[in-house]
């Protein structure tokens, strides 16, 4: 039993291992890092370092940071990243990529409504007022902004990795989900560890809606922009079977 299962388990795992690394670095790892954070959070009082870091912050407020973290908050929140979100996705849609312009709509969406239905659950309240820039509405936990802009910068990183602009998009989305995070706490409006349980259950919600999807629609595993944009396949790729 034993023997023969391991000769059809070696060859399984040499011919997804990439699937199987996505599956772990992707689902699992930022599932349990979520689940953690939420235990410390809820169940332990949180940690010491929130307000510390919050108060580096203010500390080192600028009257031109401000103003650029304000800024990032107006892009990334929901009078302007829905838009983006749709019109990437209808550009995505117009050169050959319709599904992978529903899957950045579907990550987009997704997490915002798991943001919504957490934030119901946890009740979590805000940081105090005194270190706060603005006075926003709503609970805390987990950051909002920083769920739905990781969602989207993790969402274009898969839509595009087949791409010849895979590593810009990637380093891109990337950088926009940190900007937008750090905003958050520079601002006083989030604790860290809203910020980080935003993070990793977008990553978590995106990358398992990218294996469910990439199983029914093949083509998502290419470029957006066609076969002419795509790179070479790799055996056992992100959403290969």
């Amino acid at each position: 039993m034993f023997p023969r299962s391991r000769r059809e388990f070696v060859p399984f795992v040499q011919s997804h291992w990439r699937s199987l690394l996505m599956l772990l670095l992707g689902v699992m790892i930022p599932f349990v890092l979520f689940t953690h954070l939420t235990y410390e959070i809820f169940r332990e009082g949180g940690f010491a370092w929130d307000q510390g870091i919050l108060n580096w912050y203010a500390q080192r407020r600028t009257p031109e940071l401000t103003r650029f973290a304000e800024l990032l908050a107006v892009l990334g929140g929901v009078t302007v990243l829905p838009f983006v979100t749709l019109t990437i996705a209808w550009l995505m849609g117009r050169a050959s990529g319709r599904a992978h312009g529903w899957f950045l709509v579907s990550s987009v969406a997704g997490a915002t409504l798991l943001n919504v239905a957490a934030k119901v659950v946890f009740q979590r309240p805000r940081p105090d007022e005194l270190v706060a820039v603005l006075t926003e509405p709503g609970f805390s936990f987990p950051s909002g902004h920083a769920m739905a802009n990781a969602a989207f910068g993790f969402a274009l990183t898969l839509a595009f990795w087949r791409s010849r602009a895979g590593w810009p998009v990637a380093v891109f989305g990337a950088l926009w989900a940190l900007a937008i995070g750090i905003s958050r706490n520079y601002l006083g409006v989030h604790y860290p560890s809203d910020v980080l349980a935003g993070f990793t259950a977008s990553v978590t919600w995106v990358a398992g809606l990218y294996i469910l999807m990439a199983r029914r629609w093949p083509q998502l595993r290419g470029s957006p922009g066609g076969e002419d944009d795509t790179r070479p396949p790799v055996s056992g790729g992100p959403g290969q079977t």
